[in-house]
């Protein structure tokens, strides 16, 4: 494979449609096995600026949740739980676990996107208390970019933080 997942051609078992998010999710996977961090750099929050060990549960946490929502099933009381834990300040789980936690939740939704008809991408979906609109394929668009975005700050908070 490519050093860019986008780059490496058709991934097998996704529909066109779902390629780009696919790519997007492996991608993540890729630059998330490159970190390699402290417990003191995972919980370092330079100029107060949210910790990777942070960054790290809300990937795992968001992802989950959203392929909840994708689904079209409620959260549970295990998902608000898990919630709550994504803001704190310390973490029993090293970086490597808690990238693997990360890693995990990402491997769940590809495996989701293979699943998806796409008679099924614009079926309507609701997210949150408020119950927001969107549909499946809104949310799987989200997962993909959410993700990539807090990968993304994972990288650059570990460069900061690393002596």
């Amino acid at each position: 494979m490519s050093e860019e997942a986008w780059l490496s051609g058709k991934l097998d078992g996704f529909s066109p449609v779902l390629m780009p998010t696919a790519h997007a999710l492996v991608q993540s996977i890729v630059e998330l096995k490159k970190i390699q961090l402290t417990h003191e750099e995972l919980l370092a929050k330079p100029h107060n600026a949210p910790s990777a060990a942070f960054h790290l549960r809300h990937i795992a946490g968001s992802v989950d949740r959203l392929l909840t929502y994708a689904k079209g099933e409620n959260l549970r009381e295990m998902q608000f739980e898990f919630l709550k834990l994504e803001t704190a300040e310390t973490s029993a789980l090293s970086a490597e676990e808690l990238i693997d936690q990360a890693i995990f939740s990402i491997q769940n939704a590809l495996e989701f996107c293979k699943t998806v008809s796409p008679d099924l991408l614009f079926e309507e979906r609701f997210v949150g208390r408020k119950k927001l609109p969107t549909n499946v394929f809104g949310l799987l668009f989200h997962i993909a970019e959410h993700t990539a975005r807090h990968v993304g700050q994972v990288i650059t908070t570990a460069k900061i933080v690393r002596k």
